[in-house]
């Protein structure tokens, strides 16, 4: 890393020193944020009115509660190193501190996508939340959490008694925290309780919203920086949430800066891999409460009695620099003893457009022993030009392993779109290869085509048929909507090349056309082709109509002459419109005549 520094802790003159410091640094990697020729700041980034008013939840109105938080900065190098020509050369700095543990990016995205649904106009981008995971707990300790979600451990800050911290008395009987008598910060995103009361969110639809979980945690900050109708491409607005996040210009420089280091190139890293911060709010964690980062190399002086943030909040006076500690090796999760995936029984996928997929696709993840393992997280994707989804609407989808180490993804909906497309299994948090299934969308099909009326389709030269065509297609008896049909007017039965005399349709600019393509039936599988019109070849002519699947209806159309006026006919004008005629000993007397 390029520079180390510890928290930062309010009333304490080497807090004040260590600030300044990191506020000239991180200030000159931040976007959009000026600096002067010593590195201070000069417009966009002080604390405001609303980082220190529009809390609910205590702590001088920030989420964190102003806790202390790791100050870490990144390199000053792009995230993106030039490949080295040499194999096995080591992994630059910059480009492990890119990489974000699969679950906890995934945490990020999501929560992303939520927000652009439910507050489009916040514009929140995500690397703004892996920004303030870095900075709160160092992406949840590296991305030690499980297939859910949740660390392994709780993440605690320091209590914050007012002993070098903010002062907050407990507000939730120590049922996040652990403490009955003081809050602390909680979880990957540093949300102190009586924040997390009214903000906390479900993101990973367990029916819980637990702080220490990374899908509730990261969902619930966006949403804490999207209130009061922020829009944060605006950078005043963004400098304003990060403010009312943790109200310290430090920290908002720190956040800053990592959100322009993520934009530049981030890469997924297995779970549990990710850099380990050496300052975390995980040093304040309980006895038991997993692993604790090492201690600072030249520890800050701590006045007598006060606590030390690096010692995890112990009240004892200070008897100078300790030795760092050294982490403990956790077990090995789940995820990790994952060697491969193996199908589980998925069957054939085929569909009719618009229909669900009979069958869903299933994987077990083994060990490369071939010992199934749960609790893992399998991530199934929708690859491919197709508009299929999942059951609920999406191209994604996340499955914890049962028992039997089986991941069944949800059922597979058939959009309108034909062809074949793949859904993808990977097993989340490793680098191994997936399980592609390949997914066929076919098109809707009709087995019968009926006229639905009887009127007679009968037409004079030159002149304009008085009914419309009305077909319904079926499929096994049942209706058949949106299947595609096509009419033409065709030759003879024998010949269905299409005629080139007799009736004919109209297109948009009232040309003659006797083929009509892109036809579909209606939803309850009912069609009505346009008006026919007919040119002055008299005669029978045949019209065929077909449907994807096979159905065929060949209707028959009339053009003829109109019939000869007769003396018996009603329709007769009276002898008043006509020349008189010779009386006749058949024309009754007075009657009218033709």
């Amino acid at each position: 890393m390029a520079a180390h520094f510890g928290r930062l802790r309010k009333g304490a003159a080497s807090t004040a020193v260590a600030a300044a410091a990191v506020a000239a640094l991180s200030a000159s990697q931040a976007p959009g944020v000026a600096t002067d020729s010593l590195g201070r700041q000069a417009s966009g980034a002080q604390p405001s009115a609303d980082a220190s008013s529009s809390g609910q939840g205590g702590g001088d109105g920030a989420a964190t509660g102003n806790s202390p938080y790791y100050t870490d900065l990144p390199p000053l190098k792009s995230p993106n190193p030039s490949p080295s020509s040499t194999i096995g050369t080591p992994v630059s700095v910059g480009e492990a501190e890119a990489g974000i543990p699969a679950t906890v990016l995934d945490a990020y995205k999501r929560a992303e996508s939520s927000l652009r649904e439910a507050k489009p106009g916040c514009n929140l981008p995500w690397q703004l939340l892996a920004a303030i995971g870095k900075v709160e707990s160092g992406q949840a300790r590296g991305g030690r959490v499980d297939a859910n979600g949740t660390t392994y451990s709780p993440i605690l800050g320091p209590k914050l008694d007012g002993n070098g911290f903010a002062l907050i008395a407990d507000t939730d009987h120590g049922a996040f925290d652990g403490d009955s008598a003081y809050d602390r910060a909680v979880g990957p995103m540093q949300f102190i309780p009586s924040t997390w009361a009214w903000a906390g969110r479900d993101g990973n639809g367990d029916g819980k919203k637990d702080p220490n979980n990374v899908y509730d945690a990261a969902l619930a900050a966006g949403h804490y920086l999207c209130r009061s109708d922020r829009d944060l491409s605006v950078q005043a607005q963004m400098n304003a949430a990060i403010l009312s996040y943790n109200n310290s210009t430090a920290y908002l420089n720190t956040v800053l800066s990592w959100l322009e280091y993520y934009r530049k190139g981030t890469h997924e890293v297995p779970d549990g891999t990710g850099t380990l911060p050496t300052h975390s709010s995980g040093d304040s964690s309980p006895s038991g409460a997993g692993p604790s980062p090492s201690a600072p190399s030249t520890p800050e002086s701590t006045p007598s009695g006060t606590p030390k943030p690096g010692n995890g909040g112990s009240t004892g006076p200070s008897t100078g620099p300790t030795a760092p500690a050294t982490p403990s090796t956790p077990p090995p999760t789940p995820t990790e003893t994952v060697d491969h995936l193996e199908d589980a029984g998925s069957g054939k996928l085929t569909a009719t457009a618009g229909q669900d997929f009979g069958t869903k696709v299933a994987v077990r993840t083994e060990t490369k022993a071939g010992k199934a393992v749960a609790k893992v997280r399998v991530r199934f994707l929708i690859v491919g030009d197709t508009d299929s989804t999942f059951a609920g609407g999406e191209s994604v989808a996340t499955v914890v392993t049962d028992s039997k180490g089986t991941a069944t993804a949800p059922a597979l909906a058939a959009g309108e779109k034909t062809g074949t497309f793949t859904v993808r299994a990977t097993v989340v948090g490793r680098t191994l290869s997936g399980l592609d299934y390949a997914a066929t969308v076919t098109a809707r099909q009709a087995d019968a085509l009926t006229r639905t009326g009887d009127t007679g389709l009968t037409c004079v030269p030159g002149g304009e048929f008085a009914a419309q065509v009305q077909l319904k297609a079926t499929y096994k008896g049942a209706a058949a909507g949106k299947v595609a049909a096509t009419a033409t007017l065709v030759k003879s039965a024998d010949d269905a090349t299409e005629n080139d005399k007799g009736p004919y349709f109209k297109d948009a600019d009232g040309k003659t056309v006797r083929t009509l393509t892109d036809l579909t039936t209606a939803a309850d599988g009912t069609l009505q082709l346009p008006k026919l019109y007919a040119d002055d070849t008299t005669g029978t002519f045949l019209l065929r109509i077909t449907t994807t699947g096979g159905a065929t209806l060949t209707v028959e159309l009339t053009v003829a002459p109109a019939a000869p006026a007769t003396p018996s006919d009603p329709a007769t004008p009276s002898s008043s419109a006509t020349p008189s005629a010779p009386s006749s000993s058949a024309t009754p007397s007075g009657s009218a005549t033709p």
